[in-house]
């Protein structure tokens, strides 16, 4: 049951004398939207309001991510089906973690929420509108649980940093929060400083936008997302003068004049929410020939006929999560590596994910994150 309005507040103003006592330590942070928020800190229970956001929290903490997780929104067993079965394989309690629904579709149970005295609920920059207009944040703070705002998904390029600085502080993992800083930084600039020196000529690339989740052609990225990993990783990016936000639609004759040099397509294991769709199945160990497969099919469709990249191979398929993580550094390798063969032949960012599994992650590494059509790779 859900409780909303005046009568949401009231019930709270009953709890308030059962909330948990204050730690050691109270701090102010400023959250992504430059919000000051009040949080007891290292906090010991917190609500994701996204269960994604466990791909930052697992960064912060290889030996158990789900450790101060008191709930979740229940996203990550449909969006993200391997990644999902991976943890529940190494950390099987979390099946049994209460399921939230999201602020934005209004299926948020607030008085659920407050059940679990959380010391903090961490909400993605995307729910802020609806979280607003609810008034989720007076209510909460009205028995004392505050909200903060990440973003890795509308702006990640410029919001990573800060998020994971934020989560770090939070949880009292800033050391490792740091060193992850560092190591993303670094495997960007092993590519952007190969590019500054060359200063080669820049592949137009559409980026579609889950790619066969649906009959429709094609959403895509403008100037942010993977939108803006194109252009780091040396391409131009189709969609920039055509979406003026984060995510927009092209429609197919603009691809056709277009004429895009390179096709990258997001892909994900989406059966849950599209049973034996066309998307392309990348991911946490996927089946990369059954996915080269699906790729391919989707280079049929009347939006690609007779463009450049289709005929020359240049059609690429990328794990669609990418774009709500702090790993898009690995993408952004993946990207140019694709764009720009001879420049980046020694650059091999399989190893790079690798390595982020072995220094901050809980799960061991599994390729099937990227396909191509190019060489059959």
């Amino acid at each position: 049951m859900r409780i909303t309005g005046r009568s949401a507040v009231l019930a709270m103003g009953l709890l308030v004398s059962t909330v948990w006592p204050a730690f050691a330590e109270k701090v102010t942070v400023k959250d992504v939207t430059g919000r000051d928020v009040e949080v007891n800190v290292p906090v010991k229970h917190v609500i994701l309001g996204e269960g994604r956001q466990i791909y930052f929290l697992a960064a912060l903490d290889k030996n158990n991510p789900f450790e101060h997780v008191v709930g979740w929104r229940d996203d990550l067993p449909k969006a993200d089906p391997e990644t999902y079965e991976a943890y529940l394989v190494k950390y099987p309690d979390i099946a049994k973690l209460p399921k939230f629904g999201g602020m934005k579709d209004g299926t948020f149970d607030i008085e659920q929420a407050v059940a679990l005295k959380p010391d903090v609920i961490l909400m993605n920059i995307d729910a802020k509108t609806a979280t607003e207009e609810a008034g989720y944040i007076e209510k909460l703070g009205k028995v004392g649980i505050p909200l903060v705002y990440v973003d890795f998904r509308e702006k990640p390029m410029e919001n990573t940093e800060p998020s994971m600085r934020l989560m770090g502080k939070l949880m009292g993992k800033e050391a490792v929060a740091e060193d992850f800083i560092k190591f993303r930084s670094d495997s960007i600039k092993r590519v952007t400083d190969v590019l500054e020196k060359e200063n080669p000529k820049k592949p137009v690339v559409f980026v579609e936008r889950a790619g066969g989740y649906s009959d429709d052609c094609c959403m895509s990225f403008g100037n942010e997302n993977f939108g803006k990993m194109v252009e780091i990783a040396g391409g131009i990016n189709m969609a920039k003068g055509i979406i003026p936000g984060t995510f927009g639609t092209v429609n197919p004759e603009q691809i056709i004049a277009s004429n895009p040099d390179q096709i990258i397509i997001t892909g994900g294991k989406w059966d849950a929410y599209v049973p034996g769709g066309n998307w392309v199945g990348v991911g946490y160990g996927a089946d990369l020939k059954e996915a080269r497969r699906k790729l391919e099919a989707l280079t049929k469709r009347p939006g690609f006929t007779g463009v450049k990249a289709v005929e020359n191979g240049n059609v690429h398929a990328i794990w669609h999560q990418f774009y709500n993580n702090p790993y898009q550094f690995v993408a952004i390798q993946e990207i140019a590596k694709w764009l720009h063969p001879d420049l980046f032949k020694d650059l091999d960012p399989e190893a790079t994910f690798k390595e982020l599994h072995e220094r901050f992650l809980p799960l061991e590494y599994k390729p099937g994150y990227f396909v191509s059509l190019k060489n059959d790779t």
